[in-house]
């Protein structure tokens, strides 16, 4: 048992270490602080209004969602966000989400540096990034950090822990042709972006139980919902859970995962059936 704890307590240290501050590192000519947030907070505005600030900056409005009782979900992309993905398994990265917050008042920013470093993996597209940051700011700043950070080179490699999913790692939840997954994902009312003739992102509105896990982890972060699923090559793919959840909450240990630990089968299922 002594030995267990020991190995245990050794792999908590490897997979939640790395979040030192250190001097900036240099991506395609611009200063990147070591240790970035996932979130940017601002000031609390309405939807009509959120949406409207980000058509003023640039972005098109990709669909909203309800994901919790606390706010609304807000997906947007852009002609660079689109033309970065739009190649094999990078489509996840065309969309930035936030989070109009009614509970807390305040919107919450998915950061696209974070997130754009982790989905684009060694393709990632600093000028791309930053510019699409540098939008939000405008439009919704001054932003903030949130607590939830990690290494910014470690995360084309983030997994929560040993023997959990990378990005990499996605689950095929169907098969056929473009039009006939995409008819599926039409049918159950999905939110559908095209990239390419023939890649698509499509978001999924899972359960209202499986729904439920941002109430255990966070609502303050339900902008993780819709669900994406990746629609080309003839399959539709997606994040596992165990990836998608834990990269979007950083902070999330052991034991909150625990508390989850029926989401991950029950939202293969869902888009399984979607998809069928």
């Amino acid at each position: 048992m002594r030995k267990i704890l020991a190995l245990t307590a050794v792999a908590f240290a490897i997979v939640f270490s790395g979040c030192s501050t250190a001097a900036p590192k240099i991506e395609g000519g611009v200063a990147v602080d070591k240790v970035i947030s996932a979130y940017r907070t601002g000031a609390y505005v309405d939807v009509d209004t959120a949406k409207a600030k980000l058509k003023a900056a640039g972005f098109e409005i990709v669909g909203t969602y309800e994901p919790a009782s606390n706010g609304t979900t807000i997906l947007y992309t852009n002609a660079a966000m689109k033309a970065d993905a739009n190649k094999p398994l990078r489509g996840f990265a065309a969309v930035g989400r936030m989070l109009v917050d009614d509970e807390r008042k305040q919107v919450h920013i998915a950061n696209p540096i974070y997130f754009s470093k982790a989905y684009l993996q060694d393709e990632y597209n600093h000028a791309t990034a930053s510019a699409t940051y540098t939008a939000l700011e405008s439009a919704f700043g001054p932003l903030k950090n949130t607590e939830d950070t990690w290494e910014f080179e470690k995360l084309p490699n983030y997994h929560f822990m040993i023997a959990m999913p990378y990005y990499k790692d996605m689950g095929v939840v169907g098969t056929g042709t473009t039009a006939e997954l995409l008819a599926k994902a039409k049918e159950a009312k999905g939110i559908i972006l095209e990239l390419g003739s023939d890649r698509y992102l499509t978001f999924i509105e899972l359960d209202r139980r499986t729904n439920k896990f941002v109430n255990k982890i966070g609502t303050d972060k339900a902008e993780v919902l819709p669900w994406p699923v990746l629609i080309e090559n003839g399959e539709a793919k997606t994040l596992k859970a165990e990836y998608h959840i834990a990269i979007s909450y950083p902070l999330l240990d052991l034991g909150g995962f625990a508390n989850i630990m029926t989401v991950p089968a029950a939202v293969l299922k869902i888009l399984e059936k979607t998809f069928k």
